[in-house]
């Protein structure tokens, strides 16, 4: 299991649990940072035919009321859950471990030591990317589509210019003190 979206400022946290099948393992399957995005979603549509996959999210609201952490362990609960079959054993990429159904064990830098994280690092990616996609067509003037919610320049500009949209993270210190300064000035 892995997950994609603890650092941006906007949108969900996704998680993906993915039990391979021995006999339909694809090579090219690396941690999703060091792929380009065409071989992701190449591997993401493979993965999706030939593995057992969950996927969970936890909202912007969840971030917000639980924090980023909690969210995220949520995340990968419902992900587990939405796996066809309860794994014998979880490898969760990373030092914590959220509370299962089933045994589980923290792998860190798993995504580079484990097929099966790795493959589940491209399924939350390749999710997390297309939601942020179709979210930049109801607020283009963010640039989802290029950034995914992380703080870039261009996110920064546009926050300033049209403040934040639903879909940002107001727990987040940056959107926080954006909407501080917001109140400040209408007061």
């Amino acid at each position: 299991m892995d997950e994609a979206g603890r650092g941006p400022w906007a949108g969900p946290v996704v998680a993906a649990a993915v039990i391979l099948d021995p006999k339909h393992l694809h090579k090219g399957i690396d941690d999703s940072k060091k792929l380009k995005p065409q071989a992701r979603d190449t591997l993401y549509e493979t993965i999706m035919h030939t593995a057992q996959v969950g996927v969970g999210q936890a909202s912007v609201e969840e971030i917000d009321t639980l924090n980023i952490l909690a969210a995220t362990m949520l995340a990968m609960q419902r992900a587990v859950a939405a796996l066809p079959a309860l794994p014998a054993l979880a490898l969760i990429d990373g030092n914590r471990l959220p509370a299962l159904a089933c045994p589980a064990k923290f792998v860190i830098r798993g995504d580079a030591l484990s097929l099966s994280i790795a493959a589940a690092s491209i399924i939350a990616k390749v999710t997390r990317d297309r939601l942020m996609t179709d979210m930049a067509r109801d607020w283009p003037h963010y640039g989802f589509e290029r950034h995914f919610g992380y703080g870039t320049p261009h996110h920064q500009s546009a926050l300033a210019t049209h403040g934040p949209c639903p879909h940002h993270r107001r727990s987040f210190a940056p959107i926080a003190a954006l909407l501080a300064a917001r109140e400040e000035e209408a007061a």
